[in-house]
């Protein structure tokens, strides 16, 4: 479970057991002599076992399997069958320490004016500045009042509602005081070299000359492929309908698919896929790159305009009574686009707006509260598609519960730009079972849904995960 605990405040989630309940097991054929393998461009699967969690958690390492099985090999010899499991790093989880703390931002900024800039009384603050003399005047622009003000308004929400979930933590070990746990000897982390640029070979792939006749083709994996050329990924939806999970190598990177996903990797200009797949789905949560003058400045990913966001075809994507749910900055411009502009756009009504709060792992905020820079929270969007009478709901007979306001979602947050939590468990109780679940501009999997984005098979590479030690 990925629910720690569960108050009226909201949840607060554990993300790596999340990932690490899915329990990839990779059964190895080990020869006696190794022979090196020459490279190809293929796409070559693997099976993985998927079992189910123990109550102790994720601590078997590689197990030998019974000796008395022992396929032959091409030479007549016998192969040696190993069980290799895959663990999500731990230390990508590992946030010991706020990202600015209280002290320094107290040096930045000393606000002796707040209430009377909150009324709009005022639209200039001195700024002190410890240790220097001088005083500079900073005139905020319209946008940065809109977030202060906002920022007010939910301010206690944030403070008592994590602050209770952070104190349930504490009482049952899940997060703890910094000095019980502290790694003297940490290393630094090292992140897989982006030698595989999936947004670089959706780029590509639109000039293929053959994609045209596969659009409305649906690949599915089976425990019979050996061999997959790369082409055959491209603008199709691809599916893993076992139990097991497989590895695919891609361009020369290797990613792990979890059982019962399916992704379709492709950029916004080529969703045709993705509609010919001729699923509506229940649960829609979207991702958007959004565009700030950070991203501008580090040209780190790309971005979407909110015209390109609207062009999202979510009403042929969504079934009766979908729930969709939105990834937000705190960028008031960007709240006021999704409530004012987009959610009409596509026929859905506002329900309820969540916050996911980020700490450390021992439940300080990362970001000061009160900082004018960066806040320890983002925003989600809830809405519901209008009902349309012409068509009959999806198991109407399954009554879901109301989805209520301003619910906390709390978590140490990846060190992976982008990793955001998961939301099957905090929305199980306002969904359908068994529905039919889609995530837009997604970086990862998830076994029972659907990923859809350019980078979709980012966070499945093998380098974000570790083998255990291995035994014979």
């Amino acid at each position: 479970m990925s629910v720690v605990h569960q108050l009226s405040a909201g949840w607060l989630l554990d993300h790596l057991s999340f990932i690490n309940k899915i329990n990839y097991q990779l059964h190895q054929h080990h020869e006696p002599c190794c022979r090196k393998k020459e490279f190809t461009t293929s796409v070559h699967f693997e099976s993985l076992q998927m079992d189910s969690v123990s109550s102790s958690g994720v601590c078997a390492a590689f197990i030998a399997s019974d000796s008395s099985t022992k396929p032959e090999n091409d030479d007549g010899g016998n192969y040696e069958m190993f069980t290799r499991k895959f663990i999500f790093r731990p230390e990508l989880f590992d946030v010991t320490k706020p990202y600015i703390t209280p002290a320094v931002h107290k040096e930045c900024q000393q606000s002796n004016e707040k209430e009377d800039l909150m009324n709009g009384v005022k639209k200039e603050i001195s700024i002190s500045i410890i240790g220097k003399k001088r005083k500079r005047c900073v005139v905020f622009n319209q946008g940065e009042l809109d977030a202060m003000e906002y920022h007010t308004k939910i301010r206690e929400l944030i403070l008592d509602g994590s602050l209770q979930l952070i104190q349930e933590g504490l009482k049952s070990g899940f997060l703890y005081p910094l000095f019980e746990k502290q790694d003297k000897g940490s290393k630094p982390i090292t992140l897989p070299l982006d030698t595989c640029n999936l947004s670089e070979l959706c780029e590509m792939a639109k000039h293929l000359p053959s994609l045209n006749e596969m659009e409305h083709q649906t690949l599915q994996l089976v425990e019979e492929d050996t061999s997959v050329t790369e082409q055959d990924l491209f603008l199709r939806v691809v599916e893993n309908n076992s139990s097991l999970t497989k590895v695919i190598t891609l361009m020369g990177q290797k990613y792990l698919l979890p059982p019962k996903s399916s992704f379709l990797l492709s950029d916004i200009s080529c969703m045709q896929p993705l509609l010919n797949y001729r699923k509506t789905f229940d649960v829609i949560v979207i991702d958007p790159p959004w565009q700030n003058k950070s991203v501008k400045r580090s040209n780190r990913y790309s971005y979407l305009s909110p015209l390109q966001i609207k062009q999202i075809p979510i009403p042929k994507l969504a079934a009766p009574n979908c729930l969709l749910v939105t990834w937000v900055t705190n960028r008031q411009k960007h709240l006021r686009f999704i409530k004012e502009e987009l959610y009409p756009s596509w026929s859905v009504e506002v329900v309820a707006e969540w916050h996911w709060v980020k700490i450390t792992n021992s439940g300080e905020f990362v970001f000061p509260l009160d900082s004018p820079h960066k806040k320890p929270y983002e925003g989600l969007i809830l809405g519901r598609v209008q009902e349309k009478t012409a068509l009959p709901l999806r198991n109407a007979d399954v009554n879901v519960l109301p989805i209520p306001d301003h619910k906390l979602i709390v978590s140490v947050p990846c060190t992976l730009h982008s990793h955001k939590p998961p939301l099957a468990e905090v929305l199980k109780d306002y969904i359908k079972p068994d529905g039919e679940y889609l995530e837009l501009f997604a970086r990862n999997l998830q076994p029972g849904w659907t990923s859809w984005g350019n980078e979709v098979l980012k966070f499945q590479h093998v380098d974000y995960f570790i083998a255990l030690e291995s035994g014979s």
